[in-house]
């Protein structure tokens, strides 16, 4: 597994946040994520993320469900099993509206969700490195990612001056893992936590 550094700080307050985001990105580093305990507007704006393609991959997924019902009533009713339903055409397009309505949210629904959990990692017995135990209760905490050449002590500076109120450098995987969090398995370690 790969294993990177990470210079760790927490803020207390949103409005503190934000501007520092915004200054990191300026000077240059690579934020890794920010956890937050609840949305902040625009924060993915701030940290440069680029919009989501999770709405194409719906559409994607409801033209599917629509081809899958069109395609398969059809069959069935005018190959498969034509049956003489009150002198009813055996292609009924309009009532079939329904079912092709159903599959569309059925598969748009499905895959969105399956899409969203494979980006973010999320399975049953998948595991991420937590960055700080209060991060998704009343911290906002952001990670960013250290190459050969940052100097780890010039960046705690730099985030305590922007309002950072805990400091910490990690080395931690950046992935995710099966297993659990006990010492034997976990593949990180943590070093020098500061209190600002």
């Amino acid at each position: 597994m790969a294993k990177k550094k990470f210079v760790v700080g927490c803020f207390e307050d949103e409005a503190v946040l934000f501007p520092a985001v915004k200054k990191v990105r300026a000077a240059g580093y690579k934020i890794h994520d920010v956890y937050t305990p609840f949305a902040v507007h625009g924060l993915d704006h701030a940290m440069g993320l680029r919009e989501t393609s999770l709405h194409t991959a719906g559409f994607i997924y409801g033209i599917t469900g629509t081809t899958t019902a069109l395609s398969a009533i059809s069959w069935i009713f005018t190959k498969d099993w034509p049956l003489n339903i009150g002198g009813k055409p055996h292609f009924a397009l309009p009532a079939w509206i329904p079912i092709m309505f159903e599959l569309t949210v059925l598969f748009a629904a499905v895959g969105m969700v399956l899409t969203f959990c494979y980006l973010c990692q999320l399975a049953p017995g998948v595991k991420k490195h937590h960055f700080h135990p209060r991060a998704t209760d009343d911290l906002f905490v952001m990670a960013i990612e250290c190459t050969d050449t940052t100097n780890t002590d010039d960046l705690q500076a730099f985030l305590q001056s922007n309002g950072a109120i805990e400091l910490s450098v990690q080395v931690a995987e950046e992935g995710w893992w099966f297993g659990r969090y006990d010492n034997e398995n976990v593949p990180f370690q943590n070093k020098e936590i500061v209190a600002a």
